[in-house]
C-alpha cells in the first residue's frame, strides 16, 4: 500500500475550503495537495505574537542576566535563528511525505513514539492553559466580562479552528498575520517612545558571555518548541514545493515574529515588574493603545492555541490512541480550558511555565533522532505503513538515543525548575552550567549532538530496525525535485 492508494475523503481540497477535516494522521495523497509558500510564512509568523515572547524579552533586565540593550539584540537574533533552523528542516518533510510531524516520527521511533507523542500532547494542553490565562485576562480587561466568560469565548474560537482543521487554521493565521502585524506596528511606536536603549551589560568577561549564551538559549527555546509541529502545517503542500523555500520562509517568519515581540520586551525591560497582562497595560498605557494591546493579546491567544489543539490531536493519534482527529482536538481544547481555570485560581502560571520549559529539553534530542534518521534513508518511504501501530518496530534505538541525549544534557541546563530538583533530589542538574560555564545553558546543543551521535552510531551497527520499511516513489521524486511518479 502506498500513499497514492490512500482515500481522498475527509480533507480540504483547496484554499478556503472550510469543511471539517475528519482526516487525521493519514498521509495526504500527492494528487490532493495544494497551496503555496505564502501560507508557511503566515502560519509561523502569527502565533509568536503573544505575551510569552514579550516577557522573554523583558528577562534581559533580570538579576541573573543583566543583559544590555545591544547585547540583548544580538542574543535575540542568534537564539531565534538557531531555533528556527531546526523547525525549517523538519518542515520540509511535510511536502515530501504528506504526513504530520509526530506521526512521521514513527519512522525512527516505531512503537516508542508513545513517549514523545504523549509528552507533546500534554505540552499542548499545558501551553493552551498558560496562553489562555493571558488571553482571557486581556479580554476581561478590555470588555469588563468575568474571566471565565472571556475564557469560554476564546476557547470556543480556538476549538472551532482546531476542529475544522488545517485549512481553517491557515486561513485564520493568514488574516491575523496582517491584522496583528498592523496592531504591533502601532504598539511598537508606542513602546519606542519610552524605550530604554542605553542599558549596558551588568556582567563582564566570562560572566557576560555566560549571560549572553543563556539569554540566547531562552530565545531559541521559544521557537524550537515548534519543531514538534513543523510538518503538520506543510503536509498539504505539493510534493514539488521547494524544500529550500520552505526552510527559509520558516526561518524568516519565526525569526521576524519572535524577534520582534522579544525586542519590544527588551525595550521596556526595566519597566516590567511581573509577567502579567496588567503589566503590559501599565507599560503601554490605557486608552486606545491599551485597548489595542488587549485585542492583540486575545487574538494572538486564539492563533497560537488553535495550533496547540490541532497538533495535540495528531500527537495523540501518533501515540497510538484510536481517537478521531476532530474529537481529539476537542479533548485538547477542553482539557486546556480546565487547566486554565486551575492555573488562574492558584496563580500557578509562572511555576508551571518553568516546569514546561524544563521538560522541553527533550525536544532537541528528539529532533536530532528524527533528522539523522531522515538523512540516513536513501529512497522513498511507504508512509502508509506507519499507520498500523501494531506493525511498527520497537524503535528502541531511537528512544535510547533520546533518553541518553536528555540525561547527558542535565548538567548543562540552567533552569529554575532544574535547580529545585537538584536541591531536593541531588540530581546533577545545572551543575556544569553553574560551576564551569558561568551559568551558560548548553543543554539543547549537548542533547542534540549526543542523541544524534548515539542514533547514528547505533544505526550503523545495525540497531535501526526500521531500515527495512517498504518504499514508494513519492519522497524520492520530491528529493530529486521532480513530480512524484504515478
Amino acid at each position: 500500500m502506498t500513499t497514492e492508494a490512500l482515500s481522498h475523503e475527509g480533507m480540504p481540497t483547496h484554499a478556503g475550503d472550510l469543511s471539517i477535516e475528519a482526516r487525521g494522521m493519514e498521509p495526504i495523497p500527492a494528487d490532493a495537495r495544494y497551496g503555496s509558500l505564502g501560507r508557511i510564512f503566515s502560519v509561523w509568523f502569527t502565533p509568536n505574537l503573544v505575551p510569552a515572547g514579550f516577557f522573554i524579552g523583558t528577562l534581559a533586565a533580570a538579576d541573573f542576566l543583566k543583559i544590555g540593550f545591544v547585547t540583548g539584540l544580538l542574543a535575540i537574533l542568534v537564539g531565534n535563528l538557531i531555533g528556527s533552523v531546526v523547525v525549517g528542516l523538519l518542515g520540509t518533510m511535510g511536502p515530501a511525505t504528506g504526513m504530520a510531524q509526530m506521526p512521521l516520527a514513527r519512522l525512527a521511533y516505531g512503537k516508542s513514539i508513545v513517549l514523545p507523542g504523549l509528552l507533546n500532547w500534554l505540552s499542548c494542553i499545558g501551553w493552551d492553559g498558560i496562553n489562555s490565562v493571558f488571553g482571557a485576562a486581556a479580554l476581561s480587561l478590555l470588555t469588563g466580562l468575568p474571566f471565565v466568560v472571556s475564557l469560554v469565548i476564546l476557547v470556543i474560537c480556538q476549538a472551532i479552528l482546531g476542529i475544522i482543521g488545517y485549512e481553517a487554521i491557515h486561513t485564520f493565521e493568514k488574516y491575523m498575520a496582517v491584522a496583528l502585524g498592523a496592531m504591533f506596528v502601532v504598539l511598537s511606536v508606542a513602546i519606542a517612545g519610552q524605550a530604554a536603549t542605553g542599558r549596558t551589560d551588568g556582567f563582564v568577561g566570562l560572566d557576560q558571555l555566560g549571560a549572553f549564551v543563556l539569554f540566547s538559549t531562552i530565545c531559541a527555546s521559544f521557537v524550537l518548541a515548534w519543531s514538534l509541529y513543523a510538518s503538520d502545517y506543510s503536509r498539504y503542500l505539493p510534493a514539488t514545493t521547494s524544500r529550500f523555500g520552505i526552510f527559509w520562509v520558516t526561518v524568516l517568519a519565526l525569526t521576524l515574529s519572535a524577534g520582534w515581540i522579544e525586542v519590544l520586551g527588551l525595550l521596556v525591560a526595566d519597566k516590567v515588574a511581573s509577567s502579567s497582562v496588567d503589566t503590559i497595560r501599565t507599560v503601554i498605557g490605557g486608552g486606545l493603545i491599551g485597548g489595542l494591546a488587549m485585542i492583540a493579546i486575545a487574538l494572538g491567544t486564539i492563533a497560537v492555541n488553535a495550533l496547540n489543539d490541532y497538533t495535540g490531536s495528531l500527537s495523540l493519534q501518533a501515540a497510538g490512541a484510536r481517537v478521531p482527529r476532530v474529537l481529539s482536538a476537542l479533548i485538547v481544547a477542553a482539557l486546556g480550558f480546565g487547566f486554565t481555570l486551575y492555573l488562574n485560581a492558584g496563580d500557578f502560571t509562572a511555576k508551571f511555565e518553568s516546569y514546561l520549559l524544563f521538560i522541553s529539553y527533550w525536544i532537541a534530542p528528539w529532533a536530532a533522532v528524527v533528522l539523522v534518521d531522515w538523512w540516513q534513508r536513501r529512497g522513498p518511504l511507504d508512509t502508509a505503513r506507519l499507520l498500523r501501530f501494531a506493525g511498527l518496530p520497537s524503535g528502541a534505538l531511537a528512544l535510547l538515543s533520546l533518553l541518553v541525549g536528555f540525561v547527558v544534557s542535565l548538567p548543562f541546563q540552567q533552569s529554575a525548575f532544574g535547580a529545585q530538583l537538584h536541591k531536593t533530589t541531588g540530581l546533577p542538574i545545572n551543575v556544569i552550567s553553574d560551576n564551569y560555564l558561568h551559568f551558560a545553558d548548553l543543554a539543547y546543543v549537548v542533547g542534540f549532538v549526543v542523541a544524534a551521535l548515539v542514533y547514528w552510531i547505533g544505526s550503523r551497527l545495525g540497531g535501526r530496525a526500521e531500515a527495512n520499511l517498504p518504499v514508494d516513489a513519492t519522497v524520492e521524486a520530491n528529493r530529486q525535485g521532480s513530480a512524484p511518479a504515478r
